[in-house]
């Protein structure tokens, strides 16, 4: 049976925090707030529930899961190299709407779905979902919905989608841009706007020194 937790509420917030965390580092699905929209999350290294995620989002493994860190350091040991562009990008938006996709570390122990050596990364900016994501370490994050329904932008939303799949849910009131992240595939030779969401291609254009016509993806 699932769990909500306000945290508008102090005690309700660390009651919450600490539920979320159990859950994860014990196989668990929670409900997590971001910056963006609301989002389905686990442990990353965990592939017994990144499978459940799919299963709860009735998602493919043709569809891998993001991954969601809580410091800009975790990310150099999950990539191959941090790239001058990735480094500039993060240090711009990080915390924040940005999503990065990157070459993986190939010694990684984990199953995010059908990555072929890439993985998408984000520091999103809410401050309930970095006290998670300090305590567990990076987490397999998804948008907390259906796949193919509407991304939920309040925990009741995710609720009515998700239900008793998820043992966890913390409310963090309604998503402040209710958008998805903007995606950057850094894995290439150059880089490419995949989705335009929260942050806009001039404004990635603009830290890259690059046209914003030349970012987006063909």
């Amino acid at each position: 049976m699932s769990v909500v937790f306000d945290c508008s509420d102090p005690a309700s917030r660390s009651a919450g925090r600490n539920a979320a965390v159990g859950a994860a580092r014990g196989g668990r699905l929670v409900v997590l707030p971001t910056d963006t929209v609301y989002g389905i999350g686990c442990d990353a290294f965990d592939s017994e529930a990144v499978a459940s995620l799919l299963e709860a989002k009735g998602r493919g493994r043709d569809m891998p899961v993001p991954v969601v860190v809580g410091s800009w350091s975790t990310i150099d040991g999950l990539v191959r190299s941090v790239s001058v562009q990735a480094r500039e990008l993060t240090q711009a938006f990080w915390p924040g709407g940005l999503s990065i996709v990157v070459e993986q570390a190939p010694s990684l122990a984990w199953d995010l779905g059908d990555v072929e050596g890439t993985v998408m990364l984000r520091m999103p900016l809410h401050p309930v979902a970095i006290e998670v994501l300090r305590e567990v370490g990076p987490m397999a994050l998804s948008s907390a919905n259906i796949s193919g329904r509407p991304p939920a932008t309040t925990v009741a939303e995710a609720q009515e989608q998700l239900g008793d799949s998820v043992s966890v849910y913390l409310d963090g009131g309604p998503a402040a841009k209710a958008v998805p992240s903007t995606i950057v595939d850094l894995s290439g030779d150059v880089p490419r706007i995949l989705r335009e969401g929260a942050i806009s291609a001039a404004e990635i254009g603009e830290v890259l020194d690059m046209d914003p016509a030349d970012l987006v993806a063909r």
